[in-house]
């Protein structure tokens, strides 16, 4: 019996844990052409799928247009996850891309000739119970991980994920896509609400790599 419930508690803990390290991001459709994204490092550090179309590079916007952020597809408020927090983070995104973008072209009202179109999308936004760490593996300890896990009395990651077009005002032409995913603030347990505050941080961060690759590659 308790060899049972051993091997169950391991196959909880392994499965919680393989939820929570992997680094693939789901292909949503918010954006043209996923098979063009590769790998890159942004200017903070963290690891994005990105592309850039040399047109983005010879284009000679002298404004930006903003397109509100979105849900894409569109999200549906939970107990944990309230209509507050769903319009708290495009609201607050669009206040950050405003301030970061703001900084490296004027922004204006409408789309219109020598525009870049700037169109996000929050892709992802959820919780996830935290993976073990490496001395919950431990015998002595794994049992009472494997019970914490089961009852949700474990921190539970806030996640979120972003999908980025870049179009010119002009012709319409995609000149730019990125996607990325990041954690924000750990909740204490599995019926803690997520807010907006939760994931402020990974916004800022977000809006603050896009300004910083913009200046980056017109240069």
């Amino acid at each position: 019996m308790r060899s049972h419930c051993l091997m169950t508690v391991l196959c909880t803990a392994s499965l919680s844990l393989s939820a929570c390290t992997s680094p693939s991001v789901e292909h949503t459709g918010f954006l043209h052409d996923y098979s063009v994204l590769k790998q890159h490092t942004s200017p903070s550090g963290h690891d994005v799928l990105g592309w850039v179309s040399p047109a983005l590079a010879r284009g000679r916007y002298t404004q930006a247009y903003l397109a509100p952020s979105q849900f894409f597809p569109s999200a549906e408020p939970t107990e944990r996850i309230p209509l507050s927090t769903l319009a708290g983070v495009t609201d607050y995104y669009d206040a950050a891309l405003r301030q970061e973008l703001g900084k490296v072209l004027p922004l204006v009202s409408t789309p219109g000739p020598n525009t870049l179109i700037v169109r996000p999308a929050i892709t992802r936004v959820a919780t996830s119970t935290q993976g073990l760490r490496f001395y919950e593996w431990l015998p002595v300890t794994l049992l009472a991980a494997g019970v914490s896990t089961a009852t949700g009395i474990r921190d539970q990651d806030s996640e979120i994920a972003t999908e980025v077009s870049f179009e010119d005002g002009s012709t319409g032409e995609v000149v730019a896509e990125v996607m990325r995913k990041g954690t924000g603030v750990a909740l204490d347990n599995s019926k803690q609400v997520l807010t907006a505050d939760d994931v402020k941080v990974v916004l800022d961060g977000w809006a603050s790599d896009l300004g910083k690759s913009y200046v980056a590659i017109r240069k």
